[in-house]
């Protein structure tokens, strides 16, 4: 096992198998209380002390469980820091189980409390959480690490006219009691832990699949999830059986921070991939494949992120092929590979390491997904390239039912590749390409990138239209994918002149898909296109996203600080705290 320097945790000496939560909602001072209670499968023989992590929280008591009862414990909360937070250290005697009392901080990082304006509604409240990668610790005191896996269990009361649903068997019934039971049996890391609380309806998609979201979303987040169950079929198919029972998606707010996170059985989604046409359903087909890769098989520290990520993009792209067709997956891939080439061109070789190393490099994760994920995606294509997808996908299968329910690193994957693929097939690949994956800095030069015959169309389009000015022929009918690629490549700054020829065209200012309004307004920022600007901060009010948000916080900050900082002002409390802190970073407050 690898010691998880992002967690105080020592799972060498104890760890959780089983976590019982009793919890309180209370909206009006945004906190939970309860108690979290630890089943304990200690280290032969039995430790005195019991290192859990948190942030912020009170901790009210804590008790350890006798052959008579219960007991109190002595613990101790040290000082914190700012990004781990406190090591709580109760002294123990072994005990089976400790109960920790506790109560969360109305700030704290892993939870968002929404007053009902901040809702598709606008008649209740809401609250979700966000625990990935180290913020479950804000609100539960746990070992906070992937290496240490657990079934959990909770009772949860809140006012009685919200749903409350956890990443666990909800069941499908929308009734409404105020009092909450939920079990997953699975065991799962800390950081799969999520919980929400708001006006929520449910919506079937399969026999095995729905949708939870607002009444006023509902039926629109139905349609355009309803090749869930498909999806889910075909990943079956190819890389063996869904391990978790349904397969659930919670359709949150707009301050949501991410795509999406791959809580098990239920799959928290942004409304931004919501837009009628299922072109930005990638995103469920990505959260969807961490079914398989991440929660069945997980990094056991966040510096083997590729782990999760690259294998999860991997399969995400596996998946889009076998729905949407081969054509609709090479656009994707090409995106990608696009965005992570031009990052990386202008690079020293010293910068090259730091921000795209090997993948056996050791980097710390701070929450934010980095190019490395595409480098560990990018590879497994490769592998399967040289292997043939008659060898590759049983490889791949295989990998995911050999460490089911279990937390590996990076060395167990090399061992479970050079066993399993390279010495059966010997001479496809050699020592020095293999290195050049894992130990070596960027992109090896032999590595193909993804061609899309549609974006040679497009690429063609957008040198013509920048050197004459001539509009792209057919554009109004473009996926989202051709105008992500044609503004995508585009020069940052652009003139006044061909800003708003496109923009008449096309109605690019004022767009309901993020994608786009992401890049068009990025480009809008850094060329100082001011008739765009009250769409754009309306864009960066509305959407929490981080995706969408920091690339137009970004290139605000170089033309126009002062716009940035009145917009984010406004914008704030709309905001998650992890978007909040990095839009801060950005703009240097």
């Amino acid at each position: 096992m690898t010691h998880d320097r992002h967690s105080y945790a020592e799972p060498d000496r104890v760890r959780t198998t089983h976590l019982e939560l009793d919890l309180a909602l209370d909206f009006g001072q945004q906190v939970l209380s309860g108690s979290a209670t630890h089943t304990l499968a200690w280290a032969a023989p039995a430790g005195d002390r019991l290192v859990l992590d948190t942030r912020d929280l009170t901790v009210l008591g804590v008790e350890g469980q006798t052959a008579d009862g219960w007991e109190p414990l002595h613990y101790s909360l040290a000082d914190a820091d700012p990004e781990l937070g406190s090591a709580l250290t109760v002294a123990t005697a072994g005990h089976p189980r400790v109960k920790v009392s506790y109560r969360t901080a109305p700030t704290a990082s892993g939870l968002q409390w929404l007053e009902p304006s901040m809702t598709a509604g606008g008649v209740l409240p809401f609250m979700f959480s966000q625990s990935q990668a180290i913020h479950a610790r804000s609100w539960v005191p746990l070992q906070d690490t992937p290496s240490v896996r657990f079934s959990y269990a909770a009772h949860v009361t809140a006012p009685p006219e919200l749903m409350v649903l956890m990443s666990a068997d909800n069941g499908t019934a929308s009734r409404r009691t105020g009092s909450y039971d939920v079990v997953m049996p699975e065991p799962i890391p800390s950081y799969l832990l999520a919980i929400a609380a708001g006006d929520l309806v449910f919506e079937p998609l399969g026999d095995r699949s729905g949708v939870w979201a607002e009444p006023a979303t509902i039926g629109q987040a139905a349609t355009e999830f309803s090749d869930t169950e498909e999806m889910m079929r075909v990943t079956e198919e190819l890389f063996g059986p869904y391990r978790w029972g349904r397969y659930d998606l919670l359709v949150l707010p707009p301050s949501f921070p991410y795509g999406g996170m791959e809580n098990p059985r239920m799959t928290f989604a942004t409304p931004t991939v919501v837009i009628g046409d299922k072109s930005l359903v990638s995103v469920i087909a990505h959260e969807l494949a961490h079914s398989w890769s991440g929660n069945l098989v997980t990094q056991d520290s966040w510096d083997d992120i590729w782990l999760n990520e690259g294998f999860t993009s991997y399969v995400e792209n596996r998946i889009v092929e076998a729905v949407y067709g081969t054509e609709f997956a090479l656009m994707e891939t090409a995106i990608k590979q696009h965005a992570t080439v031009v990052k990386l061109d202008p690079l020293t070789p010293a910068e090259l390491a730091v921000e795209l190393p090997g993948l056996h490099h050791r980097s710390e994760y701070r929450g934010t997904t980095s190019t490395g994920p595409l480098k560990g995606s990018w590879f497994l294509s490769w592998l399967e390239e040289r292997f043939t997808r008659e060898v590759f996908d049983p490889f791949l299968r295989g990998y995911f039912d050999r460490f089911a329910f279990r937390s590996i690193n990076t060395d167990d994957f090399v061992a479970h590749l050079r066993e399993h693929l390279l010495a059966p097939h010997p001479d496809v690949v050699t020592e020095a390409e293999l290195a050049a994956w894992l130990y070596e800095p960027g992109i090896p030069a032999f590595a193909e990138r993804a061609v899309s015959a549609r974006f040679q169309v497009v690429d063609e389009a957008r040198s013509t239209w920048l050197a004459t000015g001539e509009l792209p022929h057919g554009a109004e009918r473009w996926t989202t994918q051709e105008w992500l690629r044609f503004l995508d490549a585009a020069p940052d700054v652009l003139s006044p002149l061909l800003l708003q020829q496109l923009d008449r065209a096309f109605g690019l200012t004022g767009t309901a898909n993020g994608e786009i309004a992401r890049r068009w307004y990025q480009i809008v920022a850094a060329s100082s296109y001011e008739a765009a600007y009250a769409e754009m901060a309306e864009f960066l009010t509305k959407v929490g996203r981080m995706k969408l948000v920091l690339p137009v916080y970004q290139a605000l900050a170089g033309t126009d600080r002062a716009f940035a900082a009145e917009v984010f002002a406004k914008a704030r409390p709309g905001y998650h705290p992890i978007t909040t802190a990095a839009v801060q970073k950005i703009l240097g407050q």
